[in-house]
């Protein structure tokens, strides 16, 4: 208990060991070193004398890492040196990377002048903290701010990055609505059954293609005469991507589709669909049939899910998605089934056990 007039102790930093100190206060253990004639003072983080050592050869060690003749550098000039790194990525990418540095040289707490070297990982944490993120616009931030201090730390302005500390969210798995094949078919006859618009048997030529062959839009978009081959039964197909070339069957579910909009009669070069996305004919369809809100993805999951129900080698239909996995990607994510399916599967069980 105190007494009046008695005035509380200063907490002392107490010298323990070469260069290693305690505050008699909280019992954490401090680095004092001297480099290059500046005495340097950090705090090791912790009570335990065995880590602090540790801790503290850890920072002898990467003291001399540190390039102390590029002088000062600060936030705002380290930013500058990073964006020059980037002027030849992709121009999307480079206009993500230059809003997210913009936004750390704006609102950064400390300001964008202060120097790197005193830069704290809690500081940046303050500086995200600052935004109503999602977990993927959080994710894209962190990614950039650690490539920012990784090109202090590989220049030797700093001997490590205050923000490789900080955590990336985790990513839930999206929910993957999907059609049934019946539902798919209500799409189609509703699309194709519109009177007042003028594109309706386009857009249920395109949905109806999509579903049946399991083809993403913009493989459809390139799609021309020259592609399908009637003779070898089989439809050349292009990863947008990477342009490379794979092939699909000519599936017997889809030569009604190519027959009623006369595919045989078009020109070599011709584009076999008059439209390049069915998306607003289909969300109005979803709509007026009171299901859900389908994407074109999902008429694709609809082919490919129906294809594992059906008990196709999943290597084959990886091949007819043109993966080059050996059906790896399917398996992790298209491999679901529906309920109906997975109920069918486990009476399989129950007659077979009998």
């Amino acid at each position: 208990m105190k007494t009046s007039g008695q005035t509380p102790a200063k907490p002392k930093l107490e010298k323990v060991g070469e260069c290693l100190y305690r505050y008699s206060s909280n019992g954490v253990y401090y680095a004092l070193v001297k480099d290059r004639g500046k005495q340097k003072k950090r705090s090791l983080g912790t009570t335990d004398k065995a880590v602090a050592k540790r801790k503290l050869a850890d920072f002898k060690r990467n003291l001399g890492k540190v390039d102390h003749s590029a002088g000062k550098v600060t936030l705002r000039e380290l930013c500058a040196h990073y964006l020059a790194t980037v002027q030849n990525q992709k121009p999307a990418t480079k206009r993500r990377k230059a809003d997210i540095v913009k936004r750390l040289i704006d609102d950064f707490p400390d300001g964008a002048d202060c120097q790197i070297s005193k830069i704290r990982k809690s500081r940046i944490e303050t500086w995200l903290a600052g935004y109503g993120f999602g977990v993927a616009s959080h994710n894209l931030y962190v990614q950039c701010v650690r490539a920012v201090f990784a090109l202090a730390v590989g220049d030797k302005l700093i001997h490590e990055s205050p923000a490789d500390a900080i955590e990336c969210r985790k990513v839930l798995p999206p929910v993957r609505i999907t059609p049934s094949f019946e539902e798919f078919q209500r799409i189609i006859r509703d699309v194709r059954s519109q009177p007042f618009n003028a594109d309706a048997a386009d857009s249920a030529d395109f949905l109806e293609f999509m579903g049946l062959a399991g083809v993403g839009q913009a493989e459809m978009g390139r799609l021309v005469r020259g592609d399908i081959d009637f003779a070898k039964e089989r439809i050349r197909l292009y990863r947008v991507k990477t342009s490379t070339p794979y092939f699909i069957p000519l599936y017997p579910q889809i030569r009604p589709v190519l027959e009623r909009m006369n595919v045989k009669g078009m020109q070599h070069d011709r584009k076999v669909f008059a439209i390049k996305d069915g998306k607003k004919a289909l969300s109005a369809a979803c709509r007026r049939l009171g299901i859900p809100p389908y994407s074109q993805r999902s008429l694709r999951r609809m082919f490919i899910t129906r294809c594992i129900e059906l008990g196709i080698d999943v290597k084959v239909i990886a091949d007819w998605q043109g993966h080059q996995d050996g059906g790896k990607l399917i398996l992790a994510t298209y491999s679901h089934v529906r309920k109906t399916h997975a109920d069918e599967m486990a009476k399989k069980l129950t007659l077979a056990a009998h």
